[in-house]
């Protein structure tokens, strides 16, 4: 089966969503390393395409210019985020790129185009862990553990203070009403509340499932 369907991989798909702040990047981490299996970040690629196109002149809302940038963007996600060879890991957080990003992950053409690169990106390394927004329901249905992390807005806030509070609800918003894979919790996605839980005891709880 392909590498977006059940299990004939080396290594688990274990798809993670949920807004801004909630800890997918810091339990993916931590689970990357508890499984020693390889993670994709793809937050940072829809950020890398809006830093590329704020560095071009495009205005994030040109789909089709910002679509045509994605095609022909090299993107190197790892510890390190690189945009046709630039190191761009410090760039891509800063505010300028966080409030462009919506606009650019609201485009269906540049999603076609990232989605793609994602489940190649699993097929290549035989499973793996996969953080973004419409993993479980668009890129990987049929992972072998889809999880949904949330948190309460002041404790997300509070991880997130280059944005504000203001910015993170803003994010929200366009990231749950937009047309094009809207943030939400997908079917069979089991839900965790990281707002008081250390990452040690929800990384257990995530291997026990697998």
């Amino acid at each position: 089966m392909s590498a977006h369907g059940t299990r004939t991989r080396a290594h688990p798909v274990i798809a993670i969503d949920g807004p801004a702040g909630s800890g997918k990047s810091t339990v993916s981490r931590a689970l990357s390393e508890r499984l020693g299996v390889d993670r994709l970040d793809t937050g940072a690629m829809y950020r890398a395409v809006a830093w590329a196109a704020l560095e071009r002149g495009i205005e994030p809302t040109d789909r089709s210019a910002v679509a045509e940038l994605a095609r022909a963007l090299t993107i190197g996600i790892g510890e390190r985020v690189e945009a046709d060879g630039t190191d761009i890991t410090e760039a891509i957080r800063g505010p300028r790129v966080s409030r462009a990003v919506s606009a650019v992950a609201a485009n269906p053409e540049v999603r076609t185009v990232l989605v793609q690169r994602q489940r190649q990106w699993v097929a290549e390394r035989g499973g793996g862990i996969v953080e973004g927004r419409d993993i479980g329901s668009v890129v990987f249905p049929h992972a072998d553990v889809k999880i949904y992390l949330t948190a309460s807005v002041d404790e997300r806030a509070r991880r997130r203070p280059e944005e504000g509070a203001d910015a993170v609800a803003r994010r929200d918003r366009l990231d749950s009403t937009r047309t094009a894979s809207p943030l939400g919790v997908a079917d069979g996605a089991r839900v965790i509340d990281t707002t008081d839980r250390p990452v040690e005891d929800i990384v257990e709880e995530v291997v026990a499932w697998l």
